[in-house]
């Protein structure tokens, strides 16, 4: 894994910066510590920074930026290719190969094949081509999104890197609200594409490619999307299925054992990080690595002894660490500057501590479990929403005066059981708003109105957040007839997935120099359970049915059938007292001007004396104002 910069001048006065380059190279070191290069072009027009971690072709010939036989098309490439050496025996015959990297298989399927090149490749990427013959640049991103890029355009000059303080090493680029962005973060804890939560620096989405001539013009092309027309496979058989999934699986974590470094993987016991064990010391002759990590004194969360079940029954070679209050409070500044826009998931604290003991036991590269509950539909709020759904959706028929009527007769059971009685999927229901906005939400669009400032919601009040989300329902139903489970998956695969879940994976295992692989977002497993009718995903009343299943024989069935609990467990007991003094403080006492600090007070105080669970929107609000006070303030002492 690596990462990736440049920058592309598109007007005739300018030319590329060296010092520029080599700033916005050398902050994202963490992203590549073990090599370092740089490419600027003969006439100063195109320039490249690449700092690299070294994982397949360990020697000096995986040096990157990268170059063709000719020298008129350049590369820097951050990912994983995993067939690459499928491909290069066909491109072997055309070309002469200095190395045994995956990068240079890149360069010559791109002079074969064209810009869809990226049709043949199967991995994870965020790769930048420059085509001198036609003054074209590309940039590509992966067709999941485990990968970011993030761009710019301003004043005759484009500018991309894998990370945004990169960018904002450009003097001419400043750091900047974006209103629209952040209005949109409100809801759904992360900023969806094509936005950043910087005024005009954006993100490509996953499964495009964007290309910009050298008069500045800028495309974008969508190349590949989850969901695709059923070919005439029994989906609906579930012997089937089983038999399907296993082989896709295996498949899948077995490429992703490709490495010229150590590898192993993040361990919590459940399902996912379980199957990855087990299906990996099938394949292996030494014992797999497995890291682990659990909160100090919160046993309830502590999944130790379900990960040291499948170390002692897969023999595996464990690694555990705690954690406490004071190691989430250490690194805050940390996690706030490698986020580089804020992702209001306390995952990150863990994630980031299991990630540096995988890096400071050697472990380079490490298997993840991310994805399987968004495509086998496995979190228990799905399975309500869907009951909702289709067991009470007649009662939108009645007159609203009735539905009304009703939901105040229930608004005492839910003040009972510590729900917002002002914003919850219920109430969507009986005021004929939609349910499903993201398996992740913090405010709806009535409870923004009272959360933002006055001036603020009078720029912004033409806006709802709900349009993206019907925009990808929009989008899908134009595909093929769906049923209501396939338009969830759809936009958590469109949102939540690659710009949260995926950039929490991607942001805190680069801050520790670890490359992390996520063997159940293989695109070939994707294509296959999305045709996987909602009947099979949950059965019975079982949540991901169907993979379950699947791994039936391959891992204990305690282990695949125990109540599901959350890596490190959740939002709700990650925010202890210690913690929560902090970021009420901290949200209180910023000074940004688009939050009502009059609301913020009653939200907090409700939150003391009632118990509703306002974790998601604490933890949301106090990454937004450390994050504004970082980068648009820039107090470097944000605590």
């Amino acid at each position: 894994m690596c990462g990736i910069c440049g920058e592309f001048i598109t007007t005739s006065n300018k030319e590329i910066n060296e010092t520029v380059l080599d700033k916005m190279t050398d902050i994202i070191e963490h992203r590549g510590p073990d090599d370092r290069g740089i490419y600027i072009s003969y006439d100063k027009k195109i320039g490249f920074g690449f700092r690299r971690l070294s994982i397949i072709d360990l020697s000096p010939n995986g040096h990157q930026p990268m170059c063709n036989e000719n020298g008129d098309i350049w590369i820097v490439f951050n990912g994983e290719i995993y067939n690459h050496l499928e491909i290069r025996k066909d491109l072997e015959k055309k070309h002469t190969y200095r190395s045994k990297s995956d990068t240079e298989t890149l360069i010559h399927a791109y002079e074969e094949y064209g810009e869809r090149f990226v049709d043949k490749i199967d991995g994870m990427f965020a790769i930048a081509i420059w085509d001198s013959r036609k003054k074209l640049l590309l940039l590509y991103r992966d067709r999941i999104g485990k990968k970011p890029l993030y761009y710019t355009s301003k004043n005759g000059k484009f500018v991309f890197a894998s990370e945004i303080k990169s960018i904002l090493q450009d003097p001419d680029i400043s750091a900047e609200v974006n209103e629209t962005a952040l209005y949109h973060y409100l809801t759904f804890i992360n900023t969806p594409t094509p936005y950043t939560l910087f005024n005009n620096i954006y993100k490509l989405e996953s499964g495009h490619y964007l290309k910009v001539d050298a008069g500045g013009s800028i495309s974008k092309i969508e190349y590949w999307d989850c969901i695709v027309k059923k070919s005439d496979e029994p989906y609906d058989d579930e012997n089937y299925c089983i038999t399907k999934i296993r082989s896709l699986l295996t498949n899948a974590i077995e490429k992703r054992m490709m490495s010229d470094v150590p590898f192993g993987v993040f361990l919590s016991g459940g399902i996912d990080s379980s199957t990855n064990v087990a299906l990996m010391s099938e394949l292996m002759t030494r014992p797999v690595d497995t890291f682990t990590v659990a909160i100090k004194g919160q046993e309830n969360f502590n999944e130790f002894q379900y990960a040291r079940q499948i170390v002692k029954q897969f023999k595996a070679n464990p690694h555990e660490i705690f954690i406490d209050d004071n190691d989430f409070i250490n690194i805050l500044p940390l996690v706030v500057y490698h986020q580089d826009e804020p992702l209001a998931d306390p995952v990150c604290f863990p994630l980031y501590y299991v990630s540096k003991l995988a890096r400071d036991s050697g472990t380079i590269v490490i298997q993840v479990g991310e994805g399987s509950d968004e495509q086998f539909i496995g979190y228990s709020n799905y399975a309500r929403v869907l009951k909702l759904y289709y067991k009470y959706g007649s009662i939108k028929k009645l007159p609203a005066i009735i539905k009304r009527s009703l939901y105040k007769t229930i608004i005492p059971l839910l003040m009972t059981l510590k729900v917002d009685y002002r914003q919850n999927i219920i109430k969507n229901l009986l005021y004929d708003d939609e349910l499903f906005w993201g398996n992740a939400i913090a405010f709806y669009e009535n409870k923004k109105n009272k959360l933002l400032s006055t001036s603020y919601r009078k720029r912004i009040n033409h806006l709802n957040s709900f349009d993206l989300v019907f925009k990808a329902y929009n989008k899908l139903s134009t595909k093929k007839e769906v049923d209501y489970a396939e338009k969830m998956i759809y936009w958590e695969f469109k949102n939540r997935l690659p710009e949260l879940l995926l950039m929490r994976v991607d942001k805190m295992t680069m801050a520790t120099s670890v490359e992390a692989r996520v063997p159940f977002l293989d695109y070939k497993l994707v294509e296959f359970s999305m045709n996987i009718p909602y009947s099979l995903k949950i059965k019975n009343g079982e949540t991901k049915y169907i993979l379950k299943k699947a791994v039936e024989g391959i891992i204990p069935n305690e282990i695949i059938y125990r109540k599901k609990i959350g890596f490190a467990g959740s939002g709700k007991n990650m925010l202890t007292d210690k913690i929560y003094r902090i970021a009420k403080d901290k949200i209180l006492n910023s000074k940004n001007p688009y939050l009502n600090k009059n609301y913020l007070q009653s939200l907090l105080y409700e939150y003391e004396n009632t118990g509703i669970n306002y974790t998601p929107q604490i933890w949301m609000l106090f990454n937004f104002v450390l994050w504004y006070n970082y980068y648009i303030e820039g107090n470097k002492q944000i605590l």
